[in-house]
């Protein structure tokens, strides 16, 4: 990239985000990037499409994902001694889902106004979109690291996702939507649920669609979409567990009703039965 090309980038980065400084995103994550690599950071794949020569940050956030979920572990498997396997990846999960790290991003962050994206994306409200929202938390975390180190890294995602941590014990082991699924299809006495998956779209906006079916004849009980694989078939595992609790309800409050019919003839006799 020229340098008349980076000051150009630059200066379209300060205007996307107005009044909000970088120095001021950067107090809030608790570190310091070189401006190039925050710009990467903060530059999603529609505005690099549209922008020959300028790095996205999906490289950044591949990286990030893996130091976030390495202290997220880390953390859980200290604080909580006793707990199982299952339960940590359960918490681990919660906390460092799209709905967590899209949380995080617009309120501790505040980071939507920064994001440089492509003009279509942008039109679409993709400041606020909360996929988007998780991989920026994502990449900035893997620019701490490229730039400072892992002890830095450490610190900044305890900066941002401790209290999430913290959360996410209380409220008993999180959903994980995929084992909560397999462990809801086993208590039915089903096999063990199967995803398919769908690429659509262009290269710089792949969608993802998941579908998940059970039993010998591959009954759907679930479709989901997102901007990976493992987003889609989260998505797909939610609302399979649905079908699947909601059936399981069903047949519960038949069996239920049923017993009840059954034993209500002793009772009307005995309520029919003459005084003496």
């Amino acid at each position: 990239m020229t340098e008349e090309h980076k000051e150009h980038i630059i200066e379209h980065a300060e205007s996307s985000a107005g009044e909000h400084s970088k120095d001021a995103l950067l107090k809030r994550l608790g570190t310091t990037i070189s401006p190039d690599l925050l710009i990467q950071a903060l530059t999603h794949r529609s505005f690099a499409h549209e922008h020959p020569g300028v790095k996205h940050y999906e490289r950044l956030e591949f990286l990030g994902d893996a130091v976030l979920e390495l202290v997220a572990t880390e953390t859980l498997y200290k604080t909580h001694p006793d707990m199982t396997e299952g339960q940590l990846a359960k918490m681990r999960a919660k906390a460092v889902s799209e709905e967590a790290l899209s949380a995080i991003a617009r309120e501790k962050l505040q980071v939507g106004p920064y994001i440089l994206l492509g003009h279509g994306e942008l039109e679409q409200g993709g400041q606020d979109k909360s996929s988007i929202l998780c991989d920026i938390v994502e990449s900035l975390i893997g620019a701490t690291f490229i730039e400072n180190g892992i002890d830095e890294a450490r610190k900044v995602v305890h900066r941002l996702v401790d209290d999430t941590l913290v959360e996410v014990a209380t409220e008993g082991p999180a959903l994980d939507w995929k084992t909560s699924l397999t462990v809801k299809a086993h208590q039915m006495g089903l096999e063990e649920p199967r995803y398919r998956m769908r690429v659509s779209g262009p290269e710089y906006a792949l969608e993802f669609t998941a579908k998940v079916t059970v039993g010998a004849r591959d009954e759907l009980i679930g479709t989901g979409k997102g901007t990976s694989k493992r987003k889609a078939q989260l998505a797909a595992a939610e609302m399979a567990w649905h079908t699947l609790d909601d059936r399981d309800k069903a047949r519960k409050s038949h069996k239920a009703a049923g017993a009840a019919q059954t034993a209500e003839p002793a009772g009307t006799a005995e309520s029919d039965k003459p005084a003496e």
